[in-house]
């Protein structure tokens, strides 16, 4: 068991992770119709904050049980850097000035941790997953996230490990997946980001996750070569189902709301791709 530091407030787990915590036996009610079956979505290159929304959304969904089962977003993000909710803004290592004129902004997120860099090349993985329902501790939950990017990369021949202090997969002292997520009432979201084939100069700029002497590496870097990222997706997922034993289902974005429509959701999910 990866010893783990954590932060928890009433509903969010620090991205570093977390230490299990018993759930509450006669409060919770499971959300999961389909104990195994769960939904993928491959969304592509999405908007932060309009991938927020929709997790917020599908969230939201799974509590009032018009989403039925669970449900794994696939995604890459335009150039941004997040701050967790322990901060990050004395990690940037060049002014937001320089920022702004190199068109990367700077968003508040909810997930724990500090200072990070999405962008394209990087393979996001948002699971909404009960993890009260399915008895999952949060520190159960990281190490299955660990595990699908170690499994994933080792398949290319990479010895990543994991790190005795820090959540993520290492090469060495080089990062090259990073998790970050957050609960509410038992539910995960935001997840795990693997570097595939990501430009790393923007990790230059910051310190990553505030650690010390750690820098960032991608699949692609340690290969020598760009992997597909249609590839990479169906690595994830066939590691998504042996991990954490789930029946995988793919359905379109548009496919998603006619099913949470049927089911009568009072805030039907507004559509995030044109």
């Amino acid at each position: 068991m990866v010893d783990i530091a954590k932060t928890i407030g009433p509903t969010h787990v620090n991205m570093e992770g977390a230490t299990h915590r018993p759930w509450p036996t006669d409060t919770h009610q499971p959300a999961t119709d389909h104990p195994n079956s769960c939904w993928a979505i491959n969304l592509g290159r999405v908007d932060y904050n309009e991938a927020w929304k929709l997790q917020s959304d599908l969230v939201a969904a799974r509590l009032n049980r018009s989403a039925d089962r669970d449900i794994i977003l696939f995604i890459e993000h335009p150039a941004v850097f997040t701050l967790g909710r322990r901060g990050g803004r004395d990690y940037l290592r060049v002014g937001e000035s320089f920022l702004e004129q190199v068109g990367i902004p700077i968003i508040q997120a909810e997930r724990g941790g500090y200072i990070t860099y999405h962008g394209p090349g990087q393979l996001v993985v948002y699971p909404i997953v009960d993890l009260e329902g399915r008895r999952l501790g949060v520190a159960e939950f990281v190490e299955a996230l660990e595990e699908i990017m170690l499994l994933t990369v080792r398949s290319w021949g990479l010895n990543a490990q994991r790190n005795s202090k820090n959540a993520g997969i290492w090469m060495g002292n080089r990062k090259m997946g990073s998790i970050g997520i957050a609960l509410r009432k038992g539910i995960s979201f935001h997840g795990l980001a693997l570097n595939v084939n990501v430009d790393l100069t923007p990790f230059s700029w910051i310190q990553p996750c505030g650690l010390e002497g750690v820098s960032m590496t991608s699949v692609q870097q340690e290969l020598g070569e760009e992997i597909p990222p249609d590839v990479i997706i169906n690595t994830v997922k066939k590691n998504f189902q042996s991990v954490l034993k789930l029946d995988l289902n793919d359905i379109s974005h548009s496919d998603l709301q006619q099913q949470l429509l049927n089911r009568k959701m009072p805030d039907p999910v507004k559509p995030v791709l044109a």
